[in-house]
């Protein structure tokens, strides 16, 4: 047979709009485009009346194992990616215990990984105070970029993640400048939030807009501006996380305009949860930064619609239910999403905001494949990887809690309808996920590496 699979019918997602057309695939790749394949194949997919379009590329997943396994593990997280049509991740170099911070921490992942992930897969590598020396070794093992806090996340257990003091930020933005790695980055001011968090959990302030303004928004645009100014000076590729403000934004755009290499990510949960609403779902939408208020969220909305916001990523980050319990000061501060990213944005911005599939694709899939140097990844083309999902706008389902395939089966969406659904994920031409079947096959995903 000329083909492994052929996926018939679909409106296909393409960068410079949708057109109706058949896709062949041979040997894990997109090997034919056409109007009409008349040829047959192992496989045939109809997908009339559904878009075609490349898996979502998340750089923004923390997967707990080891050491945290019973948070999230590789294979259970990887399920909930293809039920919800992500087809390639970076894993965080937190939470799982230890670290990953040298080469020996990402020895243990990668050995933790193979045979278990239903996705292609990649890893950071971290920069805290301790390990100016070891990012060579990093880099040189593969790992595709690096991840540091500037907010207080200072742990007491050994090998956990901690945050960076301004002069490892300064110092690790020369080497890695050097290795031309790029620098992710959690930019909150950690002195700031510390206090305002400690001094409203003393006066029992606990409502969601409140937990907001422990965490005000000159927090985020200071430690943006301060990354922007130590990279301008030491040349590193930045790339800034889950930035929640207008203002943030704005500050990276102005910085992109004066020559810095800059790019920046959002998530959905900023866009789909206000402030306002947190009370009602309590603690499982906990997140740093916060949910912001629905007058700041209508100015990120604003800014995704006009083209300001580089990609989406999930910023996945699981634990176990009694983890989740408590007001907001005391429950930890993770959303677990990634089971419904794509469906989740497609609705509320391609349905009900009329932004266009091309640039929806752009968000999810083209620009983080193309910062990351993934170049088979990211698009609908002849000799691209076929990972591939099929997204239908007419189907509508609520969130449950039995169809997670979260090892914790909670989350933030619980209950929420979404007004489409992704019907089929495939990655490499394997279907990993059917909507009827769940789960299909074994374990396929394979580790990814960077083409410099």
């Amino acid at each position: 047979m000329k083909y492994d699979l052929i996926i018939k019918g679909g409106n296909v997602v393409f960068h410079d709009g949708v057109r109706k057309a058949d896709i062949g695939v041979k040997d894990e790749k997109i090997s034919c485009i056409a109007d009409s394949i008349t040829e047959d194949a192992k496989e045939i997919i109809d997908a009339n009346g559904q878009y075609v379009m490349p898996g979502m590329v998340d750089t923004h997943v923390h997967i707990s194992e080891p050491g945290r396994t019973e948070w999230e593990g590789f294979e259970t997280g990887s399920k909930a990616m293809a039920a919800g049509g992500t087809t390639s991740y970076v894993e965080m170099p937190l939470n799982a215990l230890p670290a990953t911070i040298n080469k020996e921490a990402l020895d243990l992942k990668l050995e933790a990984a193979v045979h278990q992930n239903y996705v292609d897969y990649a890893f950071y590598g971290g920069l805290v105070p301790e390990n100016l020396d070891k990012l060579q070794e990093l880099a040189d093992a593969g790992v595709l970029a690096f991840k540091c806090f500037l907010s207080d996340i200072t742990s007491d257990i050994p090998g956990d993640f901690t945050n960076v003091d301004d002069y490892t930020l300064y110092k690790g933005m020369q080497k890695l400048a050097e290795f031309d790695q790029i620098l992710c980055i959690h930019a909150e001011n950690a002195s700031v939030t510390s206090g305002l968090s400690k001094e409203f959990a003393r006066e029992g302030k606990n409502s969601g807009v409140e937990y907001a303004e422990s965490r005000p928004i000159v927090t985020e645009v200071e430690a943006v501006s301060r990354a922007i100014l130590f990279a301008k000076d030491t040349g590193c590729k930045l790339h800034l996380v889950h930035i929640s403000t207008s203002e943030a934004i704005q500050t990276i755009l102005k910085a992109r305009a004066e020559g810095v290499d800059v790019t920046v990510e959002s998530c959905p949960h900023y866009f789909a949860m206000t402030a306002e609403q947190v009370d009602e779902i309590g603690p499982r939408a906990k997140c740093q930064p916060p949910i912001r208020k629905a007058e700041d969220q209508a100015k990120l909305w604003d800014e995704l619609l006009s083209g300001n916001i580089d990609w989406l990523t999930s910023d996945h980050s699981p634990c176990t239910e009694d983890l989740k319990q408590g007001n907001l000061w005391e429950a930890w501060g993770g959303i677990s999403g990634v089971q419904n990213n794509v469906d989740l944005m497609f609705d509320l911005a391609v349905k009900q905001r009329g932004l266009a599939v091309e640039k929806f694709v752009d968000l999810i899939a083209s620009n983080p494949a193309k910062r990351f140097n993934l170049p088979n990844k990211g698009e609908i083309a002849v000799s691209k990887d076929a990972d591939i999902i099929l997204v239908d706008p007419n189907q509508s389902y609520v969130v449950k809690r039995e169809d997670l395939y979260y090892k914790n089966k909670h989350s933030a969406y619980e209950g929420r309808k979404i007004d489409c659904r992704v019907t089929k994920t495939i990655v490499r031409g394997n279907v990993v996920f059917d909507l009827e079947k769940g789960i299909v096959g074994n374990p396929i995903g394979k580790l990814m590496s960077a083409q410099k």
